[in-house]
């Protein structure tokens, strides 16, 4: 693992919903509160549904893990996250859903950050459920199934 600095650093995010209910508005979350608006929203369909995005990352944390920062970031420096905002939360106002599914960060380490950051044609990617049990789309907290993987764009 290289010594971080407290230089900001773009990373590259993909995340994969697998077959999430069709028709249905998802998109990523850009600020916090009731101060946000939803960016990268697409409408679901057959199949699977990939949300990319950009988030910055500091090596300023005292205890060393990456500190995600800027306005897709949520959270305290110890336990940042996204927001996915679906339905309603995401701009359909048509839409009988309004969700949020949160994935967490935490798992993301230096060493990723590093191969994502060495080679200008990978990224970070995550893949989660994109139907709760309920049948509709999935929401509170998803880690990702196989945690988050630095893979090829």
């Amino acid at each position: 693992m290289k010594k971080q600095s407290n230089t900001e650093k773009s990373l590259s995010l993909q995340i994969i919903l697998v077959a999430p209910p069709p028709g249905v508005d998802f998109g990523i979350q850009e600020g916090k509160g009731n101060d946000y608006k939803t960016i990268a929203v697409q409408r679901s369909k057959a199949g699977n549904l990939t949300l990319e995005c950009t988030i910055n990352v500091k090596g300023n944390r005292s205890d060393g893990p990456p500190n995600f920062i800027g306005p897709i970031s949520q959270g305290p420096p110890s336990g940042r996250f996204i927001y996915i905002d679906i339905g309603k939360s995401a701009g359909q106002f048509d839409s009988c859903w309004q969700r949020r599914i949160k994935i967490p960060l935490e798992t993301i380490t230096w060493e990723m950050i590093d191969s994502v950051l060495e080679k200008p044609k990978r990224l970070l990617q995550a893949t989660i459920p994109g139907t709760a049990k309920d049948g509709g789309p999935s929401c509170a907290t998803m880690k990702p199934i196989d945690g988050w993987k630095v893979v090829k764009a």
